[in-house]
């Protein structure tokens, strides 16, 4: 049982699908604009994490073969045979099913037909496009930033302009996010086929230019929740300081193209999301 569970949570990576529902969280909390309605707060995060874990399935099936080749991904429970691509495919459209269920029913058909919109285009657009090109990374970006606008959806029944704020400080992110993992995992990568780094996949000053780019442009975005009134002064605060520290990262890596340097963009990203989010609803509290 317990080796069950064990491939179970590596079959739908059980920390990046709690992290993108706990994303969607973050929206229905910030469009709370009274009081918290947890009982719909749970009914998101359980038919959020189930379609997430749908979606990452499925991208797992369809990659099996290039998983088997890199080194980072090539103990996955389906390279392995630790779980058959059948079975595998039996969890993703139950889950995708109970997902849509109960989104559409215990919240508004609206947020479940956004979520549904947001696994088609990262199962079956973003995952075949990795071997065309880096326009997989902006095609990926957008379910990638749709958690927040599902979580306000499913708080208010619209989209508004605060929804596209949030969604977009969110679809920005990955540009540096992705682009610093295509650069440290480079070899792994093209080994499978994939093209994520921009400028023809170099590890060049117009890619490290790029990412410094896409990070400075979080600088603006980073505030806007505070000038549009979402959050408060502090908060805006706490990701302009967030998103300084996140720049001077790459500016390591204009200088040296390391991978070191790439590792610590990496990381940065990792870190500036949920402490930024964090920040937001607390001063949203």
């Amino acid at each position: 049982m317990k080796i069950m569970l064990r491939i179970f949570f590596e079959l739908i990576k059980l920390r990046l699908s709690l992290l993108v529902t706990f994303s969607a969280a973050f929206g229905h909390i910030l469009a709370s604009s009274n009081t918290l309605n947890y009982e719909k707060l749970c009914f998101l995060v359980l038919g959020g994490f189930l379609i997430t874990s749908s979606s990452v399935i499925n991208n797992q099936i369809l990659e099996k073969d290039s998983d088997a080749l890199m080194d980072r991904t090539k103990g996955r429970p389906i390279p392995t045979n630790k779980i058959s691509v059948r079975n595998s495919l039996y969890v993703s459209i139950i889950f995708s099913f109970l997902g849509f269920f109960v989104l559409t029913f215990f919240l508004n058909l609206f947020t479940a037909i956004i979520s549904i919109t947001s696994l088609i285009i990262y199962s079956f657009i973003y995952t075949p496009l990795k071997k065309i090109g880096s326009i997989a990374v902006f095609v990926g970006a957008i379910p990638g930033a749709l958690p927040p606008m599902i979580g306000w959806v499913s708080a208010t029944n619209e989209i508004s302009i605060e929804a596209f704020i949030i969604f977009s400080i969110q679809f920005i992110w990955q540009f540096p996010h992705f682009w610093a993992i295509a650069w440290v995992s480079d070899d792994d990568y093209k080994r499978a086929g994939f093209k994520l780094l921009p400028n023809g996949g170099k590890k060049n000053f117009s890619t490290a230019v790029n990412i410094m780019t896409y990070t400075l442009l979080l600088l603006p975005l980073g505030f806007l929740p505070t000038l549009f009134g979402i959050t408060g002064l502090i908060s805006g605060l706490v990701a302009m300081i967030c998103g300084i520290l996140f720049l001077i990262q790459t500016i390591h890596l204009i200088k040296d193209f390391s991978k070191k340097s790439a590792l610590r963009i990496m990381f940065s990203s990792f870190l500036y999301l949920p402490i930024v989010q964090i920040s937001y609803v607390l001063d949203k509290i």
